[in-house]
This record gives C-alpha cells, structure tokens and sequence, in this order.
C-alpha cells in the first residue's frame, strides 16, 4: 500500500485529460447554508463518551483530546450528553437517544461544569465541538410528559405509544418502544425545541449539532432553528439524512449513506469499482452546489447493529477509508476506528473500547493530513471539482479532484489480487491487493 502526496510538477503529471471524464452532474442549485469559515477542509470524530473510557465520563475522555487533535481531527461530534429515560428503558443504561431533560446533562458522564471544561479544553486545542440532538422524540419520562403532555403523538385512542415509522429505505415499519414522538405540527413544540437548543449553545459555545433523524421533522422547522441559532453564534449542523432540500437553509451536512453502502459492496464483492464511478455519472440525488456530505465506513450505529470494519469491508477496510476521506465530502471516523477496534459495542450496556496500541493511528493521521493540505480535497459540492479517471481496468477506481493552483490523483485497487495499472502521463503503478496511490 502506498499514501503519497506530491506536490507542484509531480502532481499535474499524474493523470492525462484525455482518459479523464469531464464536469460530473454532483449539484443541483445552490445551497443558501453559510458554512462557518473553518469547516471547508475539516474532519469529524465522533465521540461515545460511554464507551470511550472505564469511567465513561467528560473529565476521563478529556486527556484523549491531544491525541485526536495530533491525528489530524477538527470536529468532535460528542453523542447526546442529556441524562437518559428510566421507563422502559433497554438493557442496563438504556439508549443515549431516549432523552429524560433537554435541558439537563446525564450524570454518568459528570456535570455542566465538566461538559464546559471539555468543551472549553477542546476550543483552546483547537477543536469545535457538537453534540448529538434529539428532536423527534423523547424518552417516556421525560419532563415535558408532565409538563406538555400535549406536545406528544397519540393514537387513534388517545394514548402515548413508542415512536412508530415507516423506513423509506425499506418500505417496512419499525417501532421503537422506549420512545415517543413528539408532534411538530404544534407550534409550541417547535419553539420549546429551538429553545432547548439555544440554551446549550448559548450556556456552553457549542459549535452546533449532529441532528438524530432530521429527516422525520419538517424541513421549515429546520430552516427555522438554524435562523435562530446562527443568531447566537454561527453554527454548524449536520443532519442524519440524505435529501437535498435539508442542505438549501438549514443543515451543513448530511450523511453519504449511498457511498457507505456501495463501499460495503465492493469489498465484499457485490459491486464492482464501476458501479462506485456511477454514483457521480449518474447520481442518484443532486446536492446543492456548496453542500457538504458526510463520507464514513463506520459510525456508532452501523458499528454497533451492521458490523465491525472487518466485518464489512475485510481487508478492503483501510483502501475505504482512504475513498471515503478524499473523495467529495467530510471524512467522519469513529471512536476506535484509530485502533482497528474489531468488536461490536454494545448500544444499551457498558462496553469499553479496547484501545491497544492504536494501530491504525498513523494511517489516519496521514490521510487527514491530506485535507489540509489540499485545496482541492474541499468538503462542498463543486462543479468541475471531481474528474473520474478510466484507466481500463476494471478493478480499479481513479479520480482527480481539482481546483484551482492543486489537484490530487486517487488511484485504487478494489480487489483482491495485485495489478499493474498504466495512468496517462505517469509511469504505470504496481498496487498490491486492496493498495492504492495519493499523488
């Protein structure tokens, strides 16, 4: 395997414009989101405070952040951090999205005054800091039950139920049963949510919010509450959903859920390095122009329900990392990842990360590095930026990204045998199994 960054006249030789597709069809109008100015090149980690150490706590997590800040990380998405609802709670701690108090911190991880000091350390290491937000429903203890009982979804007989839907993915219907919903054709609560939001960024300086499920909730609500929090600071948000309309006014970033599965895909042998190429010929949903998605192999859900990073990708897991973090979009990694952590962590129990030695440290820093470096590894959409790459064989996957004064040329072999692959202006590469070339 190779990671290698060149720069200048090394750099433009990489690949020729004649086996180069042109201008790909990513946008779709223009986002109205003002990204914060420091986002555009930035990478995202998200945090499992449970997990993260023995004690599972704020104050415990704080010395890791060094660490992270030397691999190359910008963005800490810390998971909900409001205390958790007893009633009907699963397992022993119950799901961190089955919120008790918005307006409170979960005790097992500390107090205010610890989640601030994290959050202040963080800023002066450089780091912005979001957390993870619940608003489409709560916990059955919550406080607004007693307080707002008629802020609640109810049925045909007028009871509360656990929160039911229909996966648009799937067609089928779930029922989470330690949840309820809450019902946003109500003004009031829209505005006691865009509240409880305002009050952690303006009680704390949070950098903005990872959104639970943003796609179940009106767009206009969305639209509405980044308004109102840009007026406090400006924000960041990311959104865990992937339609278009979510990035005109109100998110930053969505989830690249396409790219994630077509990853999986390719390393278990189901799709082909053709069928990735496909999803910028001729992509299923066009973003608006300057909206940001979120590439990843891993995160706590997928982690947790669908597999570890040799589950899924075997050992294709690094040469994916490396296509989620160069090509267009925000590269997320997860906590463990940096370690080659193999286990399913338990979602309702305690279940320590066993850190290791930090194995795939190194390979995270170098590839994040590349970010800062590289203009043209932007997070926005833009026309002209990504150029497909054909070089005739068919296990393999190349692009330049371009932008003005620096471009980068990705080269991979998404299989299982080595191959020799000859790239116009460049003297031919030799990469062994699942290997890959930066230049």
């Amino acid at each position: 395997m190779r990671l290698i960054s060149l720069c200048g006249a090394a750099l433009l030789a990489c690949a020729g414009p004649a086996l180069a597709k042109p201008q790909l069809p990513l946008t779709e109008g223009v986002s109205q989101v003002r990204h914060p100015a420091w986002s555009g090149n930035a990478t995202i980690y998200e945090v499992n405070i449970r997990q993260y150490t023995p004690e599972g706590t704020f104050r415990a997590f704080e010395p890791h952040l060094p660490r992270l800040r030397r691999m190359g990380v910008d963005v800490l998405w810390i998971m909900p951090i409001n205390p958790i609802s007893k009633k009907l709670r699963k397992g022993t701690l119950g799901s961190y999205y089955a919120v008790s108090d918005y307006g409170a911190i979960n005790p097992e991880y500390g107090t205010l005054a610890d989640f601030k000091h994290l959050v202040d350390a963080a800023h002066k290491q450089g780091f912005k800091v979001i957390v993870d937000w619940v608003a489409n429903h709560t916990g059955w203890d919550n406080v607004w039950v007693e307080q707002h009982p008629d802020w609640y979804k109810r049925n045909a007989a007028g009871e509360l139920e656990g929160y039911n839907y229909t996966d648009l993915s799937t067609g089928k219907k779930e029922v989470w049963a330690d949840v309820i919903g809450l019902d946003y054709s109500k003004s009031a609560v829209r505005q006691g949510m865009i509240e409880a939001m305002s009050y952690w960024v303006r009680e704390t300086g949070i950098d903005g919010f990872r959104c639970d499920v943003a796609w179940t909730l009106p767009v206009a609500f969305w639209d509405e509450a980044r308004a109102k929090l840009d007026a406090i600071k400006p924000v960041f948000m990311l959104a865990e959903a992937d339609t278009p309309e979510m990035q005109h006014r109100a998110f930053d970033m969505t989830y690249d859920w396409v790219l994630y599965h077509k990853l999986i895909d390719v390393a278990q042998g189901k799709a082909k390095a053709a069928d990735l190429g496909k999803l910028y010929t001729d992509p299923p949903r066009r973003y608006p122009a300057g909206a940001y998605r979120m590439t990843f192999t891993s995160n706590h859900d997928e982690n947790s329900w669908n597999g570890t990073d040799r589950e899924l990708y075997g050992k294709g897991a690094d040469v994916m990392a490396v296509l989620a973090a160069t090509l267009p979009g925000m590269p997320l990694v997860y906590s463990g990842q940096e370690s080659g952590f193999d286990r399913r962590l338990k979602f309702f129990d305690k279940d320590q990360i066993d850190w290791g030695t930090y194995s795939r440290a190194a390979f995270y820093r170098r590839l994040l590095a590349l970010k800062k470096r590289h203009p043209a590894l932007t997070n926005a959409q833009v026309p002209g930026n990504l150029e497909l790459i054909d070089t005739g064989n068919p296990a393999v996957f190349a692009f330049r990204r371009v932008t003005t004064g620096d471009r980068v040329t990705v080269v991979t072999n998404l299989s299982a045998g080595p191959v020799r692959v000859a790239v116009p202006g460049a003297k031919p590469l030799a990469l062994p199994a699942w290997g890959w070339s930066i230049r």
